[in-house]
């Protein structure tokens, strides 16, 4: 596995990381996420990603990841990363929500019984929070930080200004944001170009969520929707409304791409991302061993010729 320095800072990611927003509460199989994760961790992902909420339910895949901890994953603590974070509804009332310090203490402290860690490598605010002044989930980061709840923090999902203004105050107590976490794949572009431009002038690291939009970017669609899909199971981040003729049709040009370069969709489509210096890792969920050992196979080539860039963006902007 192959590492990058994550900003200006003196930590390295693995180019691919483990989530578990999906596959790791307890609707699953808790011996397949063993599994997944001693695997991940034997082929050089160090980097695990949790929040508050992952499940279903929430809390329960920082609940497993506690047990896979103690089951044997504990005793290598210090050569691995694990993150979590807190912002988005977690439990009922006014203080179960959102970005005040309130949430975001109590939250960690939650996060960290339930994994059973003394403490995080990396804790994000988990989005921007317009009810709560900045300043006060800036303040709470800080002494997350100097509390030793966390090693560095992080940032997900906020506004390019409002992130600009944490970094600055957190820089003035000189406590500096590591690394922002957004949704980036070939169909969801929004870091570019602007994202890119704030994150290297604050060196900070970049993590790119759903790389693969939701299994859009796999052939997993191309011959419909299939009965076990997450589409046709919930339909709550992906709708099948939302799988058009015309993205098929892209999603088979693209299949296409990446069979001329001996790589599945899914593959190139992490390769693409990884291709561009600017990332330090993505996050990647995995159902089964396999299906890891699949994803991993991008890091063997993310480089790409200037006709096949141009191929590609041919067939995402046509």
């Amino acid at each position: 596995m192959e590492y990058r320095f994550c900003g200006r800072s003196g930590l390295r990611l693995p180019l691919v990381s483990l989530g578990m927003w999906h596959n790791f509460g307890d609707t699953d199989s808790f011996s397949t996420m063993k599994k997944v994760v001693f695997k991940a961790f034997e082929r050089g992902v160090t980097h695990f990603d949790l929040a508050n909420n992952y499940g279903p339910p929430p809390g329960s895949a920082e609940l497993n990841f506690g047990r896979i901890l103690r089951e044997g994953l504990g005793s290598h603590r210090d050569e691995i990363i694990v993150s979590s974070k807190a912002g988005h509804f977690m439990w009922e009332g006014p203080y179960g929500d959102g970005g005040s310090r309130k949430y975001i203490m109590a939250s960690i402290d939650q996060s960290l019984r339930r994994t059973g860690l003394e403490y995080f490598d990396i804790f994000y605010s988990h989005r921007y929070c317009e009810e709560t002044p900045l300043e006060e989930t800036a303040q709470a980061l800080i002494d997350i930080v100097r509390q030793g709840k966390a090693l560095y923090v992080g940032l997900s999902k906020y506004p390019i200004d409002k992130a600009r203004q944490v970094c600055d105050m957190m820089k003035e107590q000189h406590v500096r944001c590591l690394i922002y976490q957004d949704k980036y794949n070939m169909l969801s572009r929004r870091p570019e170009p602007g994202y890119f431009d704030f994150m290297s002038q604050e060196g900070l690291g970049f993590i790119a969520f759903s790389p693969l939009a939701q299994g859009l970017l796999t052939n997993r669609y191309i011959g419909g929707i299939p009965s076990d899909s997450r589409v046709a199971k919930s339909g709550i981040f992906l709708r099948q409304e939302d799988i058009t003729p015309e993205l098929v049709s892209k999603i088979i040009r693209l299949d296409e791409i990446a069979g001329q370069r001996g790589q599945s969709l899914a593959q190139m489509s992490l390769s693409w991302l990884l291709e561009k210096q600017v990332l330090t890792s993505v996050i990647v969920g995995a159902s089964s061993v396999r299906q890891l050992e699949d994803n991993l196979k991008a890091v063997d080539n993310y480089r790409f010729g200037s006709d096949e860039l141009s191929a590609i963006e041919d067939v995402i902007n046509g």
